[in-house]
This record gives structure tokens, sequence and C-alpha cells, in this order.
């Protein structure tokens, strides 16, 4: 230990290595002491080799599971089923260029010990003195919209549990027709694909005969849909609310960490199996097309572009994961493994060390769901788009599932069932998770509670178990999953930019000495920032044209 670093008691005791000064007094200084002890005994020195480096990754796919769900599942796969090809390159790009601004604030997190928003909050601009400043406040907004989407997510994993588990006689009846007119729409394409046909016709009078005649629709263009969905999301989300408020770091990422790797080996094999059907089969040329800089027109009011931005501002690290990855990265203990600063040289060494295992694990996620996004987004382009479905509202699930049907046919909805509740179910969970931790943190910065960690700690419980009940509210007030996810989206788009600024902030004002990163870096992270603002811009034109 290096005890004689730290001043504990300047007035009366401050070794030095080598000096033989008096032992502290009893009192506060030894007080002081005992805590200083057992702050060092916390101090680990970073791995050195890659096997052990990887063995210390985690906050990184805690965010994998938050991603892999809403962005890649839903948003992406509906960007391909509107857009086709065209926009991959955007999914691509989406996927790695916020990685440069996370590590930033990772960074800034492991050598300060401070949370995201306590840091935001030293960010230059307006504020209301004492209750936090404009980028607590526009986090405020932005986490009424991803509470919103995690509506859409639990209304997702209901759906997927009433398709394959329905609980009542209505939901039986209601499956039966919604599926025969699927498979219906997919069976004639199959069939005008082997006429050579171009185009297709789908007729299903009577899929909903049965069903209109025992449940007459609400209105002339709409079927009656049955309570199974909401009442399975009622039941996820208490089931939810217990783990949380049990549960901690250690179980969360290994939660979320295999029910994202089952979904994800999942799609992979899928998209390799699909290039063996020849009416769903995408070729080089197709797949490299989506990587030029192209835009698809808009069609029959769907706008792919707008779909597109605000899938950009959720697939990969979107401003919500930025946001949560250094809380997990402080849970995982890099800070308090890396020590105070204590202006040594061991603490540079130390902290450099713990910054290398944050590389790692932040890249090593990024490869994880660039990977399963493109896959997603492949099946979206490659069945969804030629098909002409596009998922969304009460059969966004049903509508997704027929992704799988090429491959699995009768066994498609059972396989894509499974995935949807892993991935859809991760995400509700770190998503909520994420929620209790952060909301608790923007309490202290607004001034409502104490900021003692003893308090957060408490309020962490709390909000653990009242989020999800909150995210089912909200889905059972406004059924449509897809839009409360692109709504998100569209927040998080907006906000992006400022997180981009605030980043920099960190990098040219909160740096160390002796900590800095090279010159390239600083070229990728100010590429990052300025996608980054175009996004935010971009988004904020599409919602106001």
């Amino acid at each position: 230990m290096e005890l004689g670093t730290r001043n504990l008691e300047p007035e009366t005791w401050n070794p030095k290595p080598g000096t033989r000064n008096p032992p502290p007094p009893l009192g506060s200084g030894f007080a002081k002491l005992s805590a200083m002890i057992k702050d060092q005994s916390e101090i680990i020195s970073p791995p050195t080799s890659f096997g052990r480096i990887l063995l210390a990754v985690g906050p990184g796919l805690i965010v994998a599971g938050s991603i892999v769900g809403s962005g890649e599942l839903i948003a992406t796969t509906k960007t391909g089923a509107e857009a086709g090809f065209s926009l991959l390159w955007l999914i691509v790009i989406g996927c790695v260029i916020k990685v440069f601004a996370q590590i930033e604030f990772g960074r800034y997190a492991l050598i300060s010990g401070k949370t995201t928003l306590v840091a935001l909050d030293e960010v230059p601009g307006p504020r209301i003195k004492g209750r936090g400043n404009w980028l607590v406040w526009y986090w405020l907004i932005m986490w009424l919209a991803s509470i919103s989407q995690l509506g859409g997510i639990v209304g997702g994993v209901g759906q997927a549990l009433s398709i394959s588990a329905p609980l009542t006689g209505q939901g039986v009846a209601y499956n039966e027709a919604a599926d025969a007119e699927q498979l219906a729409r997919f069976d004639a394409f199959r069939a005008a694909h082997d006429r050579g046909e171009s185009e297709f016709e789908v007729s299903t009078p009577n899929t909903w005969a049965s069903y209109d005649a025992t449940y007459p629709p609400a209105t002339a263009d709409e079927h009656l849909h049955p309570h199974d969905t909401a009442i399975w999301a009622i039941l996820i989300s208490l089931i939810t609310s217990v783990i949380l408020v049990v549960g901690r770091y250690n179980l969360i990422q290994s939660f979320s960490t295999a029910l994202v790797a089952s979904f994800t080996l999942l799609v992979v094999v899928n998209v390799y199996w699909l290039q063996s059907e020849a009416e769903f089969a995408f070729s080089a040329k197709e797949f490299l097309s989506g990587l030029m800089f192209s835009f698809p027109e808009k069609t029959a009011g769907i706008s792919p572009i707008r779909t597109a931005l605000a899938t950009f501002g959720i697939i990969g690290v979107g401003a919500a994961e930025l946001i949560t990855y250094p809380y997990w990265c402080l849970e995982k203990g890099y800070g308090k493994f890396t020590g105070k600063n204590d202006g040594s040289q061991a603490w540079k060494q130390r902290a450099a060390g713990w910054m290398r295992v944050m590389h790692v694990d932040a890249w090593g996620a990024m490869l994880i769901y660039t990977f399963a996004t493109v896959a997603f987004f492949l099946l979206g382009a490659s069945v969804l788009h030629r098909i002409g479905l596009n998922p969304e509202k009460g059969d966004m699930v049903r509508t997704l599932a027929v992704m799988f049907q090429p491959v699995f046919s009768e066994w498609a909805a059972t396989v894509f069932l499974f995935g949807a509740l892993a991935v859809l179910y991760s995400t509700f969970f770190v998503a909520n998770a994420s929620h209790a931790r952060t909301f608790s943190d923007a309490l202290r910065v607004i001034g409502l509670i104490a900021h003692d960690e003893q308090t957060r700690d408490r309020w962490i419980r709390i909000l653990s178990g009242v989020f999800p009940v909150l995210c089912v509210v909200i889905f059972i007030a406004f059924p449509a999953p897809a839009q409360l996810v692109l709504i998100s989206g569209i927040a998080q788009g907006i906000m992006l930019p400022m997180l981009a600024g605030a980043a920099l902030f960190f990098r040219y004002k909160r740096s160390v000495d002796g900590l800095e990163p090279n010159k390239i870096w600083d070229v990728f992270l100010w590429l990052s920032a300025a996608a980054m603002l175009v996004t935010g811009g971009w988004t904020v034109f599409a919602v106001l044209s």
C-alpha cells in the first residue's frame, strides 16, 4: 500500500516512505485511516495478458444485452423491410462510429470515479443553480422517451408469448386467423416467384371469417385484438421487478449475455441457410450496393430515411447506452480498482491498464452487436422487403417471424419466438436496471435526494421495482411497440450531438497528463462527434419536415 501518498491529517501526520513519523492519533484521524485502508484494499493491478483481460470484461456485454433487442430486432429489421439493402452503410456506421465517444465517457468515469450525470452536470451551458444543467434536463426528456421504448419492448415480449402460449380462446382464434393471413402472403410471393412474376396479389377474404363471426371487429378496418398480449406483458413486468430488486451486477451480466448469445447465433445460422433459398438469397452485388452511399426513395407514404435515422439513434451504443456504460464500468469495479487519483506514477499505470481493459470490453462488444445488427438488417431486406411486409403495431412480432419462414418453415414461429423472447426480454431487463441507476443519480443531481451512496442505493432498489410496471402501463395506453421504439430513437438521435460535445469536453478539459489518447484517436473522436451532429440535425429536420 502507498499510505504515504495520501494526506489524512496534514497538521499531525503525513508519513513519507523512509521516514519515522509517529502513528496517527486516535479519533477522527484514525477513522480516516480506517476508511483509507478499506479504499486501498479494493485497489487491484490491471491484468496484462489478453486471456486475463477477457476475464475482466463485462460492462460491454451488458450494453450489448440492451442493444440487441429494440435497435436490432425491431428498428434495424424495420429499416431493412422499408429500404431493402440501400441503407446497410448507415447501419454499419451507426454501430461503429459512436464507440469513440463511449470510451471517452468511460475514460472520465474511470479516472474521476464520477457517474455520467454528475459528469454531464460539469459541461458548460445554461443551468438551474443546484438543480442541474441543460444536459441533465434534456436527459430527463430523453428518459421519458426511453421508458416509452421499453413499453414497446415489453409489448413485444407480450406479443411473442401470446402467440406461443395464448391464454384465452379469443387469443387462440386470433392467432389462427392472423397466421393464415401471413402464410397466404408468404405462399403468394413464392408462387409469383416460381412463375417469374415481379408483382403479386394476395387475396385472403376468408382468413378472418370465423374469427370476425365470433369476435366482430371494433371498426371496419381492424380486427378485435385479444387481451393475451397485455396479460403476458403485465406478468413479465411484475417478474422483472422482483428479479431486479433482489439482483446484482453479476446476475445482470450473466443473464443478459446468455440471452443475447443464444439468439445472435440463431440469427447468423438463419442468414447463412437463407442463401440456399433462391427466392430470398442475396447476392454479393446486393450486399455491396448496400455499402455504397445512397438513399432509397419515399414510397407509398413510407419514409425509409426517417426510419433509418431513428434507428441510427438506438443501434450500436445509442444515446442511452453512452450514458449508462460508465455506470456499469463503475459497478464492475474499474474505478475502485484504479483507486483515487493521487498524482502518483503507480496510479497512472493502474489507470492506463484498466483503460486497456475498457477498450477491449467496448470494442469486443461492438463486434458482437455489429455482427448481429447486420444479420437482422439482411433478414429484413431479404425477406420482409421482398414480400412487402412491414413490422408494426399489434402484429409486429408475427411479421418479424416471417423472416424465419424460408429456412425453418413450420418451425419458424417456434424458433423465432424463442429468439424474440431472448433478445426483447434481455433489452427490457438490462434497460430497466440501467434506468434505475441513472434516474436515481439524476435525482441526486437535481437536488431531490441526498448525495450519499446509501440513499442512492435505496432509490435504485425502489426504481428497479417501479420502472418495469411503468413500462407496461405505457404499453397498455399506447399499444404500438414499433412506434414507441422509434420515438425513443428520435429522442436519442437529438441528444447524440449534445453527448458528442460532452465527450469532446471530457477529452480536452478533463484529461489527466500522461493518460491522453494519441492524435489518431482524436481524429476519430472528432469524426464520431461530426457523425452524431449530422444525425441529430437530420433527425430534427426529418421530424419537423
